[in-house]
């Protein structure tokens, strides 16, 4: 294999794979898409339904439980013990990180498939094939009185979602890239810009909402904010790595320098998932030109850009050890 992938020797030490870095990036997906929805729905919305606001909403109701349960599904099946897993739902140990994992999910997951239910209320009691459905809205209609209640506790469910993935990889002391505070903030904040990025073209394609100037010019600057917040932590996670000992500083120089991942980094994290958004915004804003393919391309970008920092991290951290 040339220098410029590695030595094939690099990827015997993987033990966490592809399907980790899946479950992380559809488990910051479904917080993103919720955390956003919401944050929409107390400040942003508009009572008309081609809103763009309305259909942000509406994306983060149907992606946020479909996300987490196809990213449960994959990680139980990584597991390779499938029908042992109902040992985690039962026995729970407070200072495990995975344990604490498994107690957010046994929250966040009903929470956020009974704001769906709520949400998509109108429509489901249309069907009669979904009568159980209904029934259990109208159990849960009981608890409209408390809906903010249940807002914010769904919120502050997903926010532990998106920081506990961080969490999980930091606990491991053996990995440089991986033993970071830096981590959960950085996943909480990409999660956002995935939320962002996805609810708006969800809301686009299966919601037939319209943007304004003033919609696209808001979403743009959002972007950029986020944009900004993520490339600082990026920046102090390798800073943190390079004084935290000589075998951290020379496993952030090769993450940074070395083989396939250095590289997918730089092009992939920072030239594609940041650096094209950020070069977008700064021109539509300076030029004072809202167009929506700009909103459309940025939320692509970062998709990808998202889901190509997940598997940096867990593929270079466990390749590069110093």
């Amino acid at each position: 294999m040339t220098p410029i992938w590695g030595s094939v020797a690099q990827y015997e030490m993987i033990h966490w794979s592809w399907a980790i870095a899946v479950y992380l990036f559809l488990a910051g997906l479904s917080s993103g898409s919720i955390m956003v929805a919401l944050l929409v729905k107390w400040n942003r919305h508009e009572r008309s339904n081609s809103s763009i606001w309305d259909a942000m909403i509406k994306s983060g109701a149907v992606v946020a439980p479909v996300a987490i349960f196809l990213g449960l599904l994959l990680l139980v099946v990584d597991l390779g013990r499938p029908l042992s897993f109902y040992w985690l739902l039962i026995r729970y140990n407070i200072t495990s990180v995975m344990s604490l994992g498994v107690l957010f999910l046994l929250l966040y997951t009903p929470i956020v498939v009974v704001f769906m239910l709520l949400v998509f209320e109108r429509t489901v009691i249309k069907y009669t094939f979904l009568s159980p459905l209904v029934a259990l809205i109208q159990t849960v209609k009981e608890l409209h009185s408390y809906a903010k209640v249940i807002e914010y506790f769904l919120f502050i469910t997903a926010l532990c979602i998106s920081s506990y993935t961080g969490f999980l990889l930091s606990a491991l002391y053996a990995i440089p890239l991986w033993n970071s505070p830096v981590l959960p903030i950085l996943f909480l904040t990409s999660s956002l810009s995935l939320g962002i990025a996805v609810n708006i073209l969800t809301g686009l394609l299966f919601f037939k909402s319209t943007m304004n100037a003033e919609s696209i010019k808001y979403l743009l600057v959002l972007d950029l904010r986020v944009i900004l917040t993520e490339l600082p932590l990026l920046a102090l996670l390798f800073i943190g790595m390079v004084y935290a000992g000589e075998e951290s500083a020379q496993a952030a120089k090769a993450a940074l320098s070395q083989g396939f991942w250095a590289g997918l980094f730089w092009i992939g994290v920072i030239g594609a998932g940041l650096g094209l958004p950020l070069l977008t915004v700064i021109f539509a804003l300076k030029s004072h030109v809202y167009r929506l393919h700009y909103v459309v391309i940025n939320s692509m970008v970062v998709i990808a850009g998202v889901l190509i920092l997940r598997y940096y991290i867990v593929y270079a951290g466990q390749i590069y050890l110093g």
